[in-house]
């Protein structure tokens, strides 16, 4: 059965088991596999991940979820400030048998945001899906912070998802069929500590991520978000991380494990697929449960824990 104006996927999940021995165990695995390929319902689609990139062949967040996207079946715009960070990720799901382009952009930029989702569209003929994975940091309170860095977190932070929003989502009304957006928030809005102007931001994420469900629920178009937690990033460990502070990290989840990138990229791709067709303007917390009971942390140590999600890490 298929439904319309649903978000992005329109296809209901119809998995079926076959019968136990009609048929050779590869052959139903295979089955299995197409069947819950066809209920993702992004074959065919495209998706513009925004911060799409990753310094060498790491895997952060942008970068993982533009993969698991294109394994999924969509057709993926990989953006970047940098050109051969988004060129990495796009070398890397074309060795899957991807399909994939790279576009440098600054998202602060209205002008660049309009020319990407017209390079989106002369590329792919189509949007679907927006990923905004893009976001800096700044520590320190209110009385520490300066006026000219709370701007530009809130331009960074807040403003470039306003803008690239603002010139998809009329695409994916063209369609007829809706879309999906994802938008990238922190847990540093749930337990904020020495991060003012982040904090805010990140709030600000939650909020309009909210507001734009609202707006566009009408259109068929899905919109929530993800506030990930200590994930394990090349934005992290490129500047240095001792095996110490790795590991208070790793205990900052209450399951005992490390989060990496492709916890985040799992998230974006559910959130972005018909398995999310009845969720809208929700924010899920992706951070091994730390916000429900971690133990306290210094400015320093959560500035660390959030470092992983932003920009093109």
């Amino acid at each position: 059965m298929v439904t319309r104006r649903i978000g992005v996927i329109m296809r209901h999940p119809t998995t079926t088991i076959p019968e136990s021995g009609t048929r050779g165990d590869q052959t139903v695995n295979a089955d299995l596999q197409a069947n819950l390929h066809a209920d993702l319902g992004l074959e065919g689609k495209v998706a513009i991940v925004a911060g799409g990139g990753a310094a060498g062949n790491g895997i952060g967040n942008g970068r993982a979820a533009a993969i698991l996207l294109a394994r999924a079946g969509a057709r993926v715009f990989v953006v970047d400030r940098s050109l051969d960070l988004a060129e990495g990720t796009v070398r890397m799901i074309a060795a899957e048998g991807g399909e994939a382009a790279a576009h440098a952009a600054d998202l602060t930029n209205e002008d660049q945001c309009r020319a990407m989702a017209e390079a989106a569209l002369a590329r792919f003929g189509r949007i679907d899906v927006l990923d905004n994975n893009i976001g800096i940091m700044s520590v320190g309170t209110v009385v520490a912070e300066t006026q000219t860095r709370w701007e530009r977190v809130m331009r960074v932070n807040v403003e470039a998802m306003f803008l690239t929003s603002k010139h998809v989502i009329p695409a994916m009304i063209e369609n007829g069929d809706g879309g999906a957006i994802v938008n990238i928030s922190s847990i540093a809005t749930l337990r904020p500590r020495g991060m003012t102007a982040y904090s805010t931001s990140k709030a600000a994420v939650i909020g309009l991520t909210r507001a734009m469900a609202v707006d566009h629920a009408r259109d068929g178009i899905r919109v929530n978000c993800i506030a990930p937690g200590a994930v394990y990033t090349p934005m992290v460990y490129s500047d240095g991380m001792s095996d110490e502070a790795r590991e208070q990290r790793r205990k900052y989840s209450l399951l005992g494990i490390e989060g990496t990138g492709w916890d985040i990229g799992r998230a974006v791709l559910f959130l972005a697929s018909g398995w999310a067709r009845y969720i809208t303007g929700h924010t899920l917390v992706v951070d091994g449960g730390g916000t429900l009971a971690g133990p306290p942390r210094s400015a320093g140590t959560e500035a660390a824990q959030v470092r992983g999600h932003d920009g093109s890490s």
